[in-house]
């Protein structure tokens, strides 16, 4: 809990400081109120309206909203905690995402097969192809001796540049229909969807389930497993780790591979879940919202969790601000602040260091 607190004290300021800011931009106290009631009903759903209409998709829509926007972030904040873990610094989340729903999206037009076969398939695949792309770093990493922050940023732009400038408008893009033209890919099968849970009202699909399960599949990794153990050594003292016998290569490379997969399964939950195609452009930065994600979450598994469920939240009830005259983005410069404020490491640790006992030595 102690190391919680600096997260959730600069999550509540970065709140209160943006309450502070829409009020003066907008010149009225009451609108920027109102404009916080609508981004938290479109984030936990308008329970007022719910119990007066009976309607559930006051609260099962923004809900559902809610829980795909924050799988993604999971799934990628993961991935940069994950590399955390070794030292790594990982910035090409993104590029491994975007190579990742390529891969979903191509298993999921091309191939017909039993439902729960094509949708595992398709993960797997997604997943595969973002630890190759992030093994590319790894490996210019170890033998090469290039810094990862360089390298997965370049293929960041690497993986855009072939995925959308090529591949998406060229090999396997859509096939017109008539005199219709269809940008991205060909939409996958029905069986390569991902499940919703109430589909008649939401759009939370199984993805949200599957990055749940693998915060907690991390957490039992890295905190009760002699691989997980040795991840943390080195990261925290690679040469005294070397020198204690522990694989340094190999447990880099395995934090690689699975920042990796972590980030394509991002990809490929956006694919199987709400896109249903690669579109023309995956405007979504969530590979990059996942850095600001792992450091919220002290780079710990259900930190991340946590950080992505309050700003999937956020997000999701973003776009019903903007009927008070606030943009849709307004929950990112939330974000961005908390950042910020987690930043300031120094001053947390003094807030809430111990004080001595009395009489103690200070």
């Amino acid at each position: 809990m102690r190391r919680a607190l600096p997260s959730v004290l600069s999550v509540l300021i970065a709140l209160l400081v943006s309450f502070i800011a829409a009020a003066f931009t907008l010149g009225d106290l009451g609108q920027a109120a109102s404009a916080y009631l609508a981004m938290l009903q479109g984030a936990v759903g308008d329970w007022p309206r719910y119990f007066e209409t009976g309607n559930p998709s006051t609260v099962l829509r923004p809900i559902g909203e809610a829980g795909t926007k924050a799988a993604l972030l999971t799934l990628t904040g993961l991935s940069v905690a994950v590399a955390f873990r070794v030292g790594l610094f990982n910035i090409g989340a993104q590029g491994q995402m975007v190579v990742g729903a390529l891969a979903a999206a191509f298993i999921g037009a091309q191939l017909q097969l039993p439902s729960p076969l094509h949708v595992t398939l398709a993960l797997l695949a997604a997943a595969l192809l973002g630890s190759c792309w992030a093994l590319l770093a790894t490996g210019l990493k170890l033998w090469r001796g290039v810094h990862e922050v360089i390298s997965t940023i370049m293929l960041n732009w690497v993986a855009v540049s072939l995925v959308e400038n090529w591949l998406v408008v060229g090999p396997l893009k859509a096939t017109a229909s008539g005199t219709n033209s269809l940008s991205g890919t060909a939409q996958i099968h029905a069986t390569a969807e991902l499940p919703r849970l109430v589909a008649d009202y939401s759009r939370l699909n199984l993805g949200f389930f599957i990055a749940v399960a693998l915060a907690v599949a991390v957490t039992v990794w890295m905190q009760r497993t002699r691989a997980g153990f040795e991840s943390r050594a080195v990261g925290l003292a690679p040469k005294a780790a070397e020198a204690a016998g522990v694989p340094v290569a190999r447990r880099v490379l395995q934090a690689m591979a699975v920042s990796g997969a972590l980030a394509g399964l991002a990809g490929g939950t956006l694919i199987l879940g709400t896109e249903l195609k690669y579109p023309a452009t995956l405007a979504s930065p969530y590979g990059f919202d996942g850095i600001a994600i792992a450091l919220i979450g002290q780079g710990h598994p259900l930190g991340a969790l946590g950080t992505a469920l309050v700003f999937g939240a956020l997000r999701a009830g973003g776009t019903h601000m903007q009927l008070f005259g606030v943009h849709k983005s307004f929950p990112e410069l939330i974000q961005g602040l908390a950042l910020l404020l987690v930043a300031a490491k120094l001053f947390w640790e003094r807030l809430v260091a111990k004080k001595p006992a009395a009489g103690g030595v200070t």
